[in-house]
């Protein structure tokens, strides 16, 4: 398989995911009252940044966002049409909505990235790696960027861990041959759904006692 072309569902998988942590990281930029050029900075960190360190540490070549240069444009229009909808119906962005867009968000590209790596042939463990960090990290930048403790180190719910049962998830199902978008579709649900179930009954991680 040429590693370098997505399939159809990867594709998919990854404009979804893209969409979705574009608005996760346009709800934050609006809630720091960023100008356009400011939103778009950081939603476009939010939706490529983790891909990016994954692309970067498997040595991929071209980066996804270079093969496909038109996911730029979606997140630029994307980033701009939802200012100006938000400005328009005076919706007010909180905390609370940008978590549902990033939960969405972090299972497609969990799933996203453990089955490109899985198709360069990437131990499972090294996958389901790839696959968190490419769920994480653009979160991480987003936060950093708008001047936050990522989220996904002190809110205390599992992000991070959901990520990487996402990612076994899809490992297993590919081990029980099935189609590639039945695996994909399992990864990314059964990751969005365990984040969601923790942000409704508030599950905590231990935390550091003094």
């Amino acid at each position: 398989m040429d590693v370098s072309v997505f399939t159809t569902a990867q594709l998919v998988i990854e404009i979804v995911g893209i969409v979705a942590f574009a608005l996760s990281g346009v709800i934050e930029a609006a809630r720091r009252r960023l100008d356009v050029v400011g939103v778009s900075a950081v939603a476009i960190l939010a939706s490529f940044g983790g891909g990016t360190l994954r692309d970067v540490l498997l040595d991929r070549r071209p980066f996804f966002w270079v093969e496909n240069h038109s996911l730029l444009w979606l997140v630029v229009v994307l980033a701009s049409a939802a200012i100006l909808f938000m400005r328009g119906k005076h919706f007010e962005p909180t905390e609370r909505a940008m978590q549902w867009p990033d939960a969405l968000g972090m299972g497609l590209f969990c799933a996203g990235g453990t089955q490109i790596a899985l198709s360069m042939e990437m131990p499972a463990l090294v996958a389901v790696m790839m696959g968190m960090i490419t769920a994480v990290f653009g979160g991480v930048l987003r936060d950093v960027v708008c001047n936050e403790i990522p989220r996904v180190f002190n809110d205390h719910r599992p992000y991070a861990l959901c990520a990487f049962a996402g990612g076994w998830v899809l490992v297993l199902a590919h081990h029980l041959g099935l189609p590639q978008w039945t695996c994909l579709f399992l990864s990314a649900a059964s990751a969005s759904a365990l984040r969601v179930l923790a942000m409704v009954f508030d599950w905590k991680l231990p935390t550091w006692r003094t």
